[in-house]
């Protein structure tokens, strides 16, 4: 199956423009967070596999891996629940990650719970990293999923 459409094939198109400015929106969070890499890396990839976005999760893995994450870690990022190798910081971002995708699952939105575990292991301006960091990768998941943005291809370093 082929993408069904290239968001960036008219740069002055103002679908690309929008689009290049998620990118430089989510470029900066990556390039000037206060948010540790690893922390932002796992909150890529667990939102792009529950948003079934093949690009991004091939995207996310591999940069991780390129980074140093471990294979077991990228591997039980799925089942961080029931894993013990992630620690209580990792675990309350990745709890804000999946409640924050899941949405439109739960009337609620994001549980207090998931916020006050979160807000224990960061401070105000990464939380405000965080908020973004989830709200432009879930928007940018649903445009890949909408062209059908294939995973597999993608060469680790390319995008943060």
């Amino acid at each position: 199956m082929t993408a069904r459409l290239n968001l960036f094939s008219n740069p002055t198109a103002p679908a690309a423009k929008a689009a290049t400015h998620f990118g430089t929106a989510s470029k900066t969070i990556l390039q000037e967070s206060s948010l540790p890499a690893v922390i932002q890396k796992l909150v890529l990839l667990r939102a792009s596999q529950i948003n079934g976005d093949g690009y991004a999760t091939d995207v996310w893995s591999k940069n991780a891996a390129a980074a140093g994450e471990s294979a077991t870690r990228l591997h039980l990022v799925a089942a961080w629940h029931e894993s013990t190798v992630f620690t209580d910081a990792e675990r309350a971002a990745l709890a804000l990650t999946e409640e924050g995708t899941r949405i439109a699952d739960a009337a609620g939105g994001v549980s207090d719970e998931a916020w006050t575990d979160a807000a224990k292991h960061y401070d105000d301006d990464q939380l405000s990293e965080l908020v973004m960091l989830i709200a432009l990768i879930n928007a940018t998941n649903r445009m890949s999923v909408i062209v059908r943005q294939r995973g597999g291809d993608y060469e680790p370093g390319r995008l943060g």
